[in-house]
């Protein structure tokens, strides 16, 4: 493994670890939720070049690993990508992810159909599914990653395709989502949109939404039986409260939510505080629950 896949499986063997003999429980007491938050510091982001033999170079740290939650999530990922650089086209046979840019451009390339999408925006790369991501312009961009698994294992098969000079599609032959806060609709005291629900990923991966938080307001309660949540800071500030415990929240923070865990998320700046939130189900079986609990479209 190269790069991404180098740090993932470190923390799949942190996990296994920590988790003792047949998974055994730990008898320590869980850290304080202000320990579990990832922060974004570039200051700790570690420079790599060919990621997945791609072009370039880009820099990243972990914000969150395998053993943030106990659902299969496998790492998020935060960084940035240098002009004329990206990673290159690879898939997965037991996860799959979800690559993110905050800002600029990028090219993205799902089974060897690329296309440039402006961001903020999001393209899911389902398991089995071949993807890349390149940097065409002269500015970096900012990047995150999601990665969800059949396991806490995480896998890859590098095809040697930097996607340097790909032929492009005018519209994107695969999913893509933006950010746009104009589309996010009222619910209650915030403004939201579900951007990809349970259909479009084929692990325990069940959704991603956009929300927005006015100043002074909260997304509360809790997430839906048997789901886990990640939810991203995109902008603003704000507090979290999860199962009791309360912590400062800020631009560029990951806070993992467990399974059954009720969460207020509120704004405390003068801007509204903008979420992404990423729900994994325990299993494929609480994933069917879930969805067998939408509503019709």
């Amino acid at each position: 493994m190269k790069g991404i896949g180098s740090l993932a499986r470190g923390a799949a063997l942190l996990t296994l670890v920590l988790a003792g003999p047949a998974g055994a429980q730990q008898a320590t007491a869980p850290r304080p939720l202000a320990e579990r938050i990832g922060h974004t510091d570039p200051a700790r982001y570690r420079q790599l070049s060919k990621v997945h033999d791609g072009a370039g170079t880009m820099a990243f740290a972990p914000l969150l690993g395998a053993d943030a939650l106990s659902t299969n999530l496998i790492f998020v990922h935060r960084g940035v990508i240098a002009p004329h650089s990206g990673i290159g086209q690879h898939f997965h046979h037991q996860c799959e992810e979800m690559f993110v840019i905050l800002d600029g451009e990028a090219q993205f390339t799902v089974d060897g159909r690329t296309t440039t999408i402006a961001g903020p925006a999001a393209v899911p790369d389902r398991m089995g599914h071949a993807h890349a991501l390149y940097n065409a312009s002269d500015r970096p961009v900012q990047w995150l990653n999601i990665n969800v698994g059949q396991t806490k294992r995480y896998d890859n098969l590098d095809l040697g395709d930097s996607r340097e000079g790909a032929a492009l599609d005018r519209v994107a032959q695969f999913a893509a989502v933006r950010f746009d806060r104009d589309r996010l609709k009222l619910q209650g005291a915030v403004r939201m949109r579900r951007l990809l629900g349970p259909e479009v990923f084929t692990t325990p991966w069940a959704f991603v939404d956009h929300v927005l938080v006015p100043p002074g307001a909260a997304l509360d309660g809790a997430a839906a039986p048997g789901i886990s949540e990640m939810v991203y800071v995109m902008a603003g500030a704000g507090e979290a409260q999860v199962a009791g415990e309360r912590a400062p929240l800020r631009a560029g923070d990951a806070l993992p939510v467990e399974v059954g865990a009720a969460r207020t998320l509120r704004a405390t700046g003068a801007a509204p505080l903008e979420l992404m939130v990423v729900g994994v189900a325990r299993d494929l079986a609480a994933k069917a629950a879930y969805a067998a609990s939408l509503p019709p479209r």
